[in-house]
């Protein structure tokens, strides 16, 4: 039968039944685990750190981690805990000073600016690099206020996972892919009608005659279309 827990038992508080030496392999975990969860997070790819730097994101799963369960459990000892904040910091400031000033390191690890869309264009070389699926460039587009690809002159996949979009002044707005949900029902790959039409895959704009039917895209070779929106 365990024994019941004595309140304010400093010993138990502070390192509880382990050696204080028993610190230093707690530092030496701490250590292991945040270039585990450096690693990770480079992996995933920059829409998992989204608005966070790599960097703060690791430091605040660390940190919540080794907050929490000195709250919880009686038999984890605060003195580890601290162990582990101080590691951390010191840690996340090695890795924040490394990185500022080695830009081949801040590039590995952060990534680095990525041009998703040209003069109205997806770059599909790019995007399909980058951990994006269409639908979610297509979210962060209408949050911009953007209806079509045509009024898009950039867009850059930052190293955080924002994306950053410049349009076209109001006279220089061209024919484009539609980017509105009911728009893009309305795809196909048979065109009945003479008009302009848009890639629904990278949004490349040409002029068909019908009938034409799976017209290949020039650009990236799909063929399913929709009509583009001027």
């Amino acid at each position: 039968m365990q024994n019941p827990v004595e309140p304010f038992d400093w010993q138990r508080i502070f390192i509880d039944q382990f050696p204080w030496t028993y610190l230093a392999e707690v530092a030496f975990r701490t250590v292991f685990m945040f270039i585990v969860l450096l690693t990770a997070l480079t992996v995933s790819g920059k829409r998992e750190v989204r608005q966070l730097s790599i960097y703060e994101l690791v430091l605040l799963i660390g940190l919540g981690s080794a907050a929490g369960d000195p709250m919880f459990y009686d038999d984890v000892p605060l003195a580890a805990a601290v162990v582990v904040f101080a590691v951390m910091m010191g840690c996340y400031k090695l890795a924040t000073f490394i990185s500022d000033r080695n830009k081949a390191v801040r590039e590995r690890l952060e990534g680095k600016p990525v041009y998703v869309i040209d003069g109205g264009c997806i770059l599909t070389s790019n995007f399909d690099r980058e951990d994006l699926g269409l639908e979610e460039l297509f979210s962060d587009l209408r949050i911009a206020g953007v209806e079509h690809l045509g009024q898009v002159r950039t867009a850059i996949l930052e190293p955080n996972g924002q994306l950053s979009v410049f349009q076209f002044k109001p006279d220089d707005v061209r024919p484009g892919l539609p980017i509105l949900p009911n728009a893009l029902k309305r795809h196909t790959e048979h065109i009945h009608d003479m008009d302009q039409y848009a890639c629904c895959n990278c949004g490349n704009v040409q002029t068909f005659s019908p009938p034409a039917n799976h017209p290949p895209c020039p650009n990236c070779e799909k063929s399913v279309w929709v009509k583009a929106m001027h």
